[in-house]
């Protein structure tokens, strides 16, 4: 962006992701006197960006918008492929568990996560957030074909928060823990009781949500797996 504005600029994003994380609608922003039309901001960022990295749209927003800070609500979704044979084209792109997983009772048993709560038991030893304390809108887990998929809408994340909340659903999903487990870590408040992290691979950042006034786009839906 730098090369096309034709001075140094910095950007900021909606939130960090682990390496091998996905993004579908990551958003970030930066400022610049450049005047650009926004099509140029797209086409001459992409001629610059790896392939793996793709801009989808640009908007001018107001000087006192922030990708991060002005975002109230974000959005992920944690990809299951659940089959006994490994596929070679999910590669990179899917958690593969081959033993049968109960989605339902995952979506039971994830309903214990939803509302203002403590969330010190699912984020990770070297997390900096300042506050354990998060809002869980909405969780669902379900089962597509051989995929099962856990879809989870929060005003914030801490560092491992969703992979360390699908460690937990995955030893309930397979049978080893009951559907109440998912709570009782919660009430624990340690990590130490928790299950595992779930791997990066099965995670996607579907995207931000900010105020209306700012007439952004909202959070991607996400296209995979269909």
């Amino acid at each position: 962006m730098s090369s096309v504005a034709n001075h140094p600029l910095r950007t900021q994003a909606a939130g960090r992701t682990d390496a091998g994380v996905h993004a579908y609608g990551q958003v970030v922003h930066f400022d610049s006197a450049a005047a650009r039309s926004a099509y140029a901001w797209l086409l001459g960022g992409n001629s610059r960006l790896p392939p793996d990295i793709s801009l989808r749209w640009v908007r001018e927003v107001p000087a006192d918008f922030s990708a991060r800070h002005s975002a109230f609500m974000r959005s992920y979704r944690y990809v299951i492929h659940n089959h006994r044979g490994r596929s070679a084209l999910l590669t990179e792109r899917a958690c593969w568990i081959t033993g049968e997983l109960d989605a339902a009772a995952m979506h039971r048993a994830a309903q214990a996560l939803l509302g203002e709560r403590d969330f010190s038991a699912f984020r990770a030893a070297e997390c900096q957030s300042a506050t354990p304390m998060r809002r869980v809108q909405a969780i669902e887990v379900r089962r597509s074909g051989e995929f099962v998929l856990m879809d989870i809408r929060a005003n914030a994340f801490l560092h491992h928060m969703v992979r360390n909340i699908m460690g937990v659903l995955l030893e309930i999903g397979q049978g080893r823990r009951p559907e109440s487990w998912a709570g009782e870590v919660l009430e624990g408040r340690e990590r130490s009781r928790g299950g595992m992290t779930a791997p990066a691979q099965g995670l996607y950042f579907a995207g931000p949500e900010y105020p209306e006034r700012f007439g952004l786009p909202g959070p991607a839906q996400p296209w995979f797996p269909a």
